[in-house]
């Protein structure tokens, strides 16, 4: 199994590589047109959609809160009309 500071070391030595070669520039003009390509789409950050997911998960469980306790009213107005 690779150990992580392997990892970085390796990492490291394959940037400076690149760096120091016409790859760098490949490298440029395909981080510009991924960042072209995903601008255009209609993309959240993790962040945002992190924060959407914990609304929701509040919003469900008033939502659950809420069906428990119309329920239990309308099992309340069949026991007054019966």
């Amino acid at each position: 199994m690779l150990n992580p500071k392997m990892l970085e070391e390796l990492s490291a030595r394959f940037s400076e590589l690149i760096a120091a070669s016409p790859a760098r520039d490949l490298e440029k003009n395909a981080k510009a047109m991924a960042s072209a390509m995903f601008s255009r789409l209609d993309l959240v950050t993790r962040e945002e959609f992190e924060v959407q997911q914990e609304v929701l998960a509040r919003t469900r469980a008033q939502l659950e809160a809420l069906e428990v306790r119309v329920a239990e009213l309308e099992r309340r107005l069949l026991e007054k009309e019966g």
